[in-house]
């Protein structure tokens, strides 16, 4: 299919740093010197088309503290001072970690805004995955706090709505790298949940894992065949032990349809906490080049490609529908949870979506499941469900059978709504030409049991 070429030998370029602080002794440093953090790696950034670093703190007053569980420290950010992250060259911050709520929902908020009030695009959990076209590769990232904050609150794996963030990364993108918080401060090794978390990942979608938290250089490693940085340790932060003071750079190219991964050093000079080049090309941190995953949602004779919006402080995803390369038309923004393209009925090809909205059937803001066509105009509903038998969870077409849709239930029902409950079932439908129909078969049941379970 023309269109679907995803390479055309242009180099693309990014860049993932460790741990950013923006309080304490970095901040009085910054007032001291009255100079940016940056000012010696700036020219190595501008040659980089995503410059990605993890920002620890939140924007606001350390005043407003909220009443929290544990006594971890506070880092709280003056907003004149994101502006710097700017100035050095980053154009995306993660901030899925466990100081991001240091200041509670209203300094999560404020983060949030002031980054993309410089246009930074910030990357968490909630509006995971954020899809980024450069040089027609499109690379998803997708960010999780495995630390617990101020009020004990992590995410957790498995987990369902993670599964799901990576699938849909996973069939939008070229390649799906995932920003984690993990692992013990100061650990200069991969713990076991490290290795564990990290293979789960990986089997569930990722190419890349970009680690971070324990302060220190924790060596990369191959897990399942694809590069784990376990941890990159600190970029801009005021910890003085020595190991702490040295750091890594993440250094990604992507090229003839493939990625590598290579490794910069840095180091912060006694006294300061301002990072600099001590290695370009350490080749301890170096992997061999990767195949790049082709995972473009083809359909009919158009690539489809995503573009991650946000509105209303919603994340949104609009889908564009390319054919020989020029864009034929665009989607209104969408609550997407997943898609696909499949043969429901063994011939035609359609999209099926997990969406979520809301319905007056339940009166929730939920996912519910939708069947499209495709023409030259754009998406044409062929059938909206509300969620099947049950509230849905999840569901997937059957990679046995194009004509099966696998899904996950609550245990609660329409009739008796019961949203905090943890049971679940697994039922499955057929394609009907206008709708999906139960299907009472204990081969099939079973296979799409161990599908959505594992």
């Amino acid at each position: 299919m023309q269109g679907s070429k995803i390479n055309d030998n242009k180099e693309v370029r990014i860049l993932f740093t460790g741990d950013i602080l923006l309080s304490r002794n970095v901040r009085t440093e910054i007032q001291s010197k009255k100079t940016s953090p940056w000012h010696e790696l700036q020219s190595l950034f501008k040659g980089y088309d995503l410059v990605v670093g993890n920002l620890e703190g939140a924007v606001g007053n350390s005043d407003n503290i909220p009443p929290s569980v544990s006594k971890s420290p506070v880092f709280d950010i003056k907003k004149k001072h994101i502006s710097l992250l700017k100035d050095a060259g980053f154009n995306v911050i993660t901030i899925e970690n466990n100081h991001g709520f240091d200041l509670g929902n209203n300094g999560r908020n404020a983060t949030i805004q002031s980054l993309r009030d410089i246009n930074i695009t910030p990357v968490f959990l909630d509006n995971s995955p954020q899809f980024f076209t450069v040089k027609n590769i499109v690379v998803a990232i997708v960010a999780i706090n495995l630390v617990p904050d101020r009020n004990l609150n992590k995410n957790t794996l498995p987990s369902i709505e993670i599964k799901q963030k990576l699938r849909l990364a996973k069939s939008l993108s070229n390649m799906v790298i995932v920003s984690i918080h993990w692992g013990s401060e100061l650990l200069d090794w991969p713990n076991t949940k490290q290795r564990t978390a990290a293979s789960w990942l990986i089997k569930n979608g990722a190419d890349l894992i970009i680690g971070s938290h324990p302060h220190v250089i924790q060596k990369p490693e191959l897990i399942e065949g694809k590069p784990v940085y376990f941890s990159l340790g600190n970029h801009l932060f005021d910890q003085k032990y020595p190991e702490t003071k040295t750091g890594l750079i993440a250094d990604i190219r992507i090229s003839d349809n493939k990625f590598q991964c290579c490794g910069i050093l840095i180091h912060t000079k006694k006294n300061s906490f301002y990072p600099e080049i001590i290695e370009k090309n350490s080749k301890d941190y170096d992997f061999k080049p990767l195949p790049l995953n082709d995972n473009a949602l083809k359909i009919k004779d158009f690539v489809i490609k995503p573009v991650s919006v946000n509105i209303q402080n919603k994340n949104m995803t609009i889908l564009e529908a390319f054919n020989k390369e020029k864009l034929i038309w665009r989607s209104h923004p969408v609550s997407l949870i997943s898609i696909k393209s499949a043969r429901l009925d063994g011939e035609n090809e359609l999209l099926f979506a997990l969406e979520s909205h809301y319905s007056n059937i339940d009166k929730e803001i939920a996912i519910r499941p939708y069947v499209y066509d495709i023409d030259d105009y754009g998406m044409v509903a062929k059938w909206r469900g509300s969620a099947l038998a049950w509230p849905m969870l999840d569901a997937v077409i059957s990679p046995d059978d194009s004509n099966v849709l696998c899904a996950l239930h609550r245990g609660d029902s329409f009739i008796n709504p019961d949203t905090h409950t943890d049971n679940t079932r697994v039922a499955t439908y057929r394609w009907n030409g206008f709708g999906f129909t139960g299907i009472d078969d204990e081969e099939i049941n079973g296979k799409c049991r161990e599908l959505l379970e594992k």
